[in-house]
């Protein structure tokens, strides 16, 4: 990539610092918010934790939305470290292809931040690797594991920001309309969890919570980056993540919280959906896109996640690391209370 693409991503990045202005403008004000103690908690508790590569990615994605730009420059190096000769960064055990490119919008911004050539290295080597060299279908749409053919729901927040942060609108279009194709149930207004594109059938078709959580997350994060000349485009995309955020809401607990299979009450009851709608409503509101009213949606979700936080800053009863199979807490479950409080923070400075 050369310095000119990189100077594109500079500017869909920068979208993304514009979150901190609200936070640090309150700090700025004498005692910190709520939303700003919750915020230094739930970091505190995520650095404590053993993070996998989209870990690194998300957490670093939270904290440049919550203004820590040390802590941005911090995981970038971190995840430097760890970088395979493919381009992928971060990749202690790695959950998939693109699951690296999570951070490659905080890691981009870290780079533009320092000047650092090796930064800028990584974040077009990662780049490369998403756009040529990562695993994919005949007609261009990512695979989310090593080992078979299939997509899953999580990969809105994996390649789709970062494409659109760098400027390539396209490509992560592509992205998104082919997990659409695939995962998207018209009935239910839900995406499916995986699909397995050599069988031509579901692996998972399940409405996962957090697959349509990291889908409505992701989708706020490309419309965040989208030109406004290209109007129609987000104005679909905008209608797409409402869509998502309105099928999850129809099977909401009264707790205000969500089962782990949304429309299958005797599955655990779960966390990190509440934080990850409340964190797309508010980034929706916010850059108005999101219906105002739907912030009393995201106020009662983020009360209910707020319910979950113990003594530690640790958020209890999101999908547990290490096998996100049953209630525990995890780095992505401290990163979405990170964007979420973030979010709420700035809808109400607004």
């Amino acid at each position: 990539m050369d310095r000119r693409s990189f100077l594109i991503t500079a500017t869909g990045a920068g979208a993304q610092v514009a979150w901190a202005q609200t936070a640090n403008k309150t700090q700025a004000d004498g005692k910190p918010s709520e939303g700003l103690q919750r915020i230094a908690r739930a970091k505190r508790a995520a650095l404590a934790m053993q993070r996998r590569d989209w870990e690194q990615g998300i957490l670093a994605q939270a904290l440049l939305e919550a203004g820590d730009r040390e802590g941005v420059i911090l995981l970038t190096k971190a995840a430097m470290v760890q970088r395979m000769p493919d381009g992928r960064l971060g990749v202690v055990v790695s959950g998939g292809p693109t699951d690296p490119a999570m951070g490659g919008v905080a890691y981009a911004q870290a780079a533009e931040w320092t000047g650092d050539p090796a930064m800028h290295e990584a974040v077009s080597g990662l780049l490369e690797w998403i756009r040529h060299k990562a695993p994919r279908s005949s007609d261009g749409v990512l695979y989310h594991v090593f080992d078979g053919p299939e997509m899953w729901s999580d990969g809105f927040n994996g390649a789709p920001p970062f494409l659109a942060a760098m400027g390539f609108y396209d490509e992560a279009l592509k992205q998104i309309e082919g997990f659409r194709a695939r995962l998207w149930d018209e009935k239910k207004q839900l995406l499916a969890h995986i699909w397995d594109e050599g069988k031509r059938q579901f692996q998972d078709g399940h409405f996962w919570g957090g697959g349509n959580g990291w889908a409505a997350a992701g989708l706020a994060r490309v419309i965040r980056s989208w030109p406004r000349e290209r109007s129609a485009e987000r104005a679909r995309l905008a209608e797409f993540a409402r869509q998502i955020v309105d099928g999850s809401l129809a099977h909401q607990r009264a707790d205000g919280l969500f089962h782990d299979v949304v429309d299958e009450p005797v599955t655990f009851v779960e966390t990190n959906l509440a934080q990850m709608l409340a964190y797309a409503i508010y980034s929706g509101v916010a850059e108005g896109w999101m219906p105002v009213s739907y912030r009393e949606h995201a106020n009662g979700m983020r009360s209910a996640a707020r319910a979950k936080m113990d003594a530690f800053g640790f958020v209890q009863g999101v999908c547990g690391a290490p096998e996100f199979d049953r209630p525990g807490i995890s780095t992505e479950g401290q990163a979405f209370c990170i964007l979420m409080e973030t979010g709420g923070e700035r809808v109400v400075n607004a």
